[in-house]
């Protein structure tokens, strides 16, 4: 049956109305009228009345996402909105993603917005912290990224929306997949108002040539037997285990059975949507490695046909067992069998920095010896290189993308503990300005390797959760951008400016296919500990630097590494960078400082 309210919250239903049954195993009902503005659900009845909900489809709800509301999307788009376009490159390979939670952004006293811990936030020009810097989206400007990735946007359960300040959440317990979470929009009873301010959000970082991707949470809900799916066809939406009881490969209380028909196209139609009304210029997949790969290479196909150049990327991995065989599943070792999908590389990862999990574990960067090898898998893209010597490649041991554009590389994320804080607890002895460096140069490998490089919000100025390594529901004095630390840690935030441009300026770091990486990029020294050098020689020309020196030294001591005859000009030493040139350097060795990147260039 259909009930039809007059409030999104309260109330009795205006109307109770009997469903019609369709083709197909659907059921229908058609009210004449204008119907805008109005709240509805739906109760189906399963040997007995199943709960009321908004129905999986919903698009638009009310407060709390407990009815769904009858909307005119069009008189939602702002000025503009019709041209609305984000950035065109040519290649995956050029974008670099920022990685950022909507109230994080501006929630701090500090942030210079208005409407903080808001959709509107990002429209706000001209914000600064008390010491001056540029904040919100005029720092996204400065700092260069081409693409913001937010955490979840779509109608999450963990907050209330009607005392949201009380509580905090990233936001992966998905309720309506369809619709926006309204805990970031200014009235979170009017369903029209979080899709006016989002669509804000979106056009605004548009106007900066900056692109949007969601965070897509597919693979499960945070209710099972209550949740929408179950509410609306039980059993259906879910993989069973062979007794009957729900799987939980999400490590959530079950696990999406995105092989089944009707789940496909629901995960299909979901995305169109989301294009098609917001714009939407990427996805992240949550926990990607439980959906099948069938339904991912259809996801691939079916966007191309509504947008050509939509970045599809995810967790190459699931959190628990899953009744699905992992060879028909889109974890990282099957990527290669996904073209046009991308997969984190959790190799580079605990490379740079020691197992993402342990507090004390430690990684190149932060002194381990032995993790050469699976920095230089990162380097190339986590593809086939004939020098990398896979089996010392500590997690994969083997090549599992069959192009850059599939590796997504990092060195942290909104999981676990920040980069600062990670080295700051496996190197307790550390001074500030030798963890600094750490951090620089975590971000110098990511940044000048093949593949797709992926910033955590604030990793350009240290950013720190005071040692929480899972602040999903962490207070605000945790997670939220204290935009004073880009004054404290200034030479770290130009430093990574200086990166991203610098990537952005030179085409030898962002080489769109494997073949052009093997043929253009030689790891050019034997073997030395806690130092990686590599050369970059270009076929044909590509711009101003058609051969390039990279050198890494993660050693607490000076280094003496050969050169090639010849000028060259130093382009990056310490926290310098210059792609006009910091220098020449015409000598048979090159003296490498401890725990930095040198770039040599001609």
């Amino acid at each position: 049956e259909l009930r039809l309210y007059n409030d999104g919250e309260n109330g009795r239903p205006s109307r109770i109305i009997e469903m019609s049954k369709g083709e197909n195993g659907t059921w229908y009902h058609i009210e004449p009228g204008n119907q805008v503005n109005r709240f509805y659900t739906f109760r189906v009845n399963d040997n007995g009345w199943l709960q009321e909900n908004p129905g999986p489809y919903a698009n638009a709800v009310g407060v709390n996402g407990l009815r769904g509301m009858i909307v005119d999307f069009a008189s939602t788009n702002p000025s503009g909105w019709d041209t609305d376009r984000g950035p065109n490159l040519p290649h995956f390979t050029d974008w670099i993603i920022y990685e950022l939670h909507v109230r994080d952004f501006s929630i701090a006293e500090n942030s210079g917005m208005r409407n903080k811990g808001k959709y509107l936030a990002f429209q706000e020009t001209k914000t600064f912290s008390p010491l001056g810097e540029k904040t919100g989206i005029d720092h996204l400007s400065e700092l260069g990224i081409t693409h913001v990735h937010l955490l979840p946007v779509f109608d999450f359960q963990s907050v209330d929306e009607e005392s949201q300040d009380k509580k905090y959440n990233w936001g992966y317990d998905p309720q309506n997949f369809n619709a926006l979470e309204g805990s970031y929009a200014t009235d979170p009873y009017d369903g029209k108002v979080r899709i006016r301010e989002f669509k804000q959000l979106v056009r605004s970082l548009h106007q900066r040539n900056m692109g949007v991707i969601m965070d897509v949470v597919y693979n499960h809900t945070w209710l099972t037997k209550g949740s929408v799916f179950n509410q609306t066809v039980p059993g259906y939406f879910y993989r069973q285990n062979p007794d009957g009881s729900f799987s939980n490969a999400s490590g959530c209380g079950n696990e999406i059975a995105s092989e089944r028909s009707m789940v496909r196209k629901f995960i299909i139609d979901s995305l169109r949507f989301w294009i098609k009304e917001y714009h939407i210029d990427g996805f992240r997949f949550d926990l990607m490695g439980i959906i099948d790969m069938e339904t991912m290479k259809m996801i691939r196909h079916e966007i191309d046909k509504i947008k050509p150049g939509i970045l599809i990327y995810g967790e190459g991995w699931a959190a628990d067992h899953s009744p699905m065989p992992e060879s028909k599943r889109a974890v990282k070792r099957n990527i290669a069998q996904l073209p046009g999908i991308a997969a984190f590389s959790d190799d580079m990862r605990d490379a740079l920095k020691g197992n993402h999990s342990q507090k004390i574990s430690r990684g190149f960067v932060s002194g381990l010896s032995l993790r050469e090898e699976a920095i230089k898998f990162g380097i190339v893209g986590s593809g086939w290189h004939p020098q990398i010597v896979y089996s010392y490649v500590e997690s994969s041991h083997e090549p599992w993308a069959s192009e850059p554009s599939q590796c997504i590389n990092y060195a942290d994320c909104h999981d676990n503990f920040t980069l600062y804080d990670k080295l700051k607890l496996s190197v307790p002895k550390a001074s500030d300005e030798e963890l600094k460096k750490m951090v620089m140069l975590a971000g110098a490998i990511v940044l000048t390797s093949q593949g797709i490089p992926f910033l955590h919000a604030g990793v350009e100025f240290c950013r720190t959760k005071n040692g929480n390594g899972n602040s999903y529901n962490a207070p605000d004095q945790i997670n939220q951008l204290d935009w004073v630390r880009k004054s404290v840690y200034k030479e770290v935030y130009d430093y990574f400016r200086q990166l991203i441009q610098l990537r952005k300026n030179i085409p030898l770091f962002r080489l769109p296919t494997s073949e052009m990486i093997r043929e253009q990029l030689n790891f050019c020294m034997k073997y030395q500990i806690g130092v990686i050098s590599y050369c970059l020689k270009a076929k044909e020309e590509m711009g101003k630097w058609n051969f390039l020196i990279v050198v890494f030294n993660a050693n607490r001591e000076t280094v003496s590494i050969p050169l090639p005859e010849g000028d060259l000009t130093l382009i990056a030493k310490g926290s310098e960078i210059s792609e006009d040139g910091l220098g020449t350097i015409n000598d048979t060795t090159l003296q490498v400082e401890p725990v930095t990147m040198m770039i040599l260039g001609r």
